[in-house]
């Protein structure tokens, strides 16, 4: 016996407008279930982000006291054998390199796909940058990218660049670390050096209180603080310019 075919349900009342076709209501536990689920990815989130404040905050304290702190405790001279430059070399090599690049990995500061081998490029180009014998001059200046990642993630963190500017910026600096052009010493600097640590200072206080202020930090602030990086490297390229220009006429 063949089955007659069921006639297609008509859609359309009788005046020929469409009908309007009621989805169930959505169960109260099942919406419930939903709203708790979307509290606990923010939740997560938020820890996620204070994790990485809570990493911010020693990294860049840190690079701005440590030295300050030993001279005032006189260690050279309370402990002549204790050799404080490689101490110095041990933490900043953690404090300026190995920290900043677990926060560029676990900030997703990297397109997905290239997050590994792009951050390990700064640790192995620093790690040759610090085992130079040269790295820093007798006339007190870096030579070759001074390895300042703890900065460069920093305001990488703050400003949300795009991540394909971060890459970029990974892969530029880290082959900088290779070439032999001078950067200066902020608080031995050849030339404007009392210019440079009064912007040093007033750098250095607009970053802890930047810090003190994430996740909720002034993007004015944040901007204004980026004075005194784009003074350095002007500085930089500038006495760099000269040096090359007098042993060309030399």
């Amino acid at each position: 016996m063949q089955r007659r075919r069921r006639a297609p349900e008509n859609r359309r009342d009788r005046q020929g407008h469409p009908r309007r076709v009621e989805q169930a209501p959505l169960d109260h536990a099942d919406g419930r279930e939903l709203v708790l689920d979307r509290r606990r990815q923010e939740q997560d989130v938020a820890q996620e982000e204070g994790d990485r404040d809570l990493a911010v905050r020693p990294a860049v304290a840190l690079d701005a006291t440590d030295g300050t702190l030993a001279r005032a405790a006189r260690v050279k001279e309370l402990i002549p054998s204790f050799d404080g430059n490689a101490l110095d070399a041990l933490v900043d090599y953690f404090n300026y390199v190995i920290v900043p690049a677990l926060l560029l990995f676990r900030a997703n500061l990297l397109p997905p796909d290239d997050a590994l081998w792009l951050t390990m490029l700064p640790l192995l180009a620093s790690a040759y940058g610090f085992c130079q014998k040269s790295a820093k001059t007798e006339d007190n200046f870096f030579l070759g990218f001074p390895s300042y990642w703890n900065i460069v993630v920093f305001y990488l963190y703050l400003l949300k660049t795009p991540l394909w500017l971060n890459a970029f910026l990974v892969m530029g600096l880290s082959a900088l670390v290779f070439v032999p052009m001078k950067y200066i010493y902020p608080s031995r600097s050849p030339r404007l050096r009392l210019q440079t640590n009064i912007l040093g200072v007033l750098w250095a206080v607009c970053v802890l209180y930047t810090i003190y202020r994430l996740p909720d930090a002034p993007r004015a602030l944040v901007f204004a603080s980026l004075i005194f990086p784009a003074y350095y490297i002007a500085l930089s390229l500038w006495l760099e310019f000269l040096r090359l220009t007098e042993s060309s006429r030399g």
